[in-house]
């Protein structure tokens, strides 16, 4: 969803790429609103979180831009401000 031709908000881009994996824990992606399943990513920093997002995670589920290859990599960084906003 583009709202007025401009980047999507952090949970537009969860709720149509995201949410998927994160509301259910697939793969092993930590939940939203988990504290515990984030928190030894968190202890990585915000950077590696942003990376991860952006380019994926060799092993895990976590595939680049969670899917979204039409979200912009500012928009992936607010999608995982927003999940981190949820703790």
């Amino acid at each position: 969803v583009v709202v007025s031709g401009g980047a999507r908000s952090g949970e537009d881009v969860y709720n149509a790429a995201c949410m998927a994996c994160h509301t259910t824990g697939a793969a092993g992606a930590p939940m939203l609103g988990d504290a515990a399943g984030w928190a030894d990513r968190i202890g990585k920093g915000t950077d590696v979180l942003y990376a991860s997002g952006i380019e994926g995670l060799a092993g895990t589920g976590m595939i680049a831009k969670g899917g979204c290859m039409n979200c912009s990599d500012d928009e992936v960084k607010a999608a995982v401000d927003y999940m981190l906003d949820s703790l």
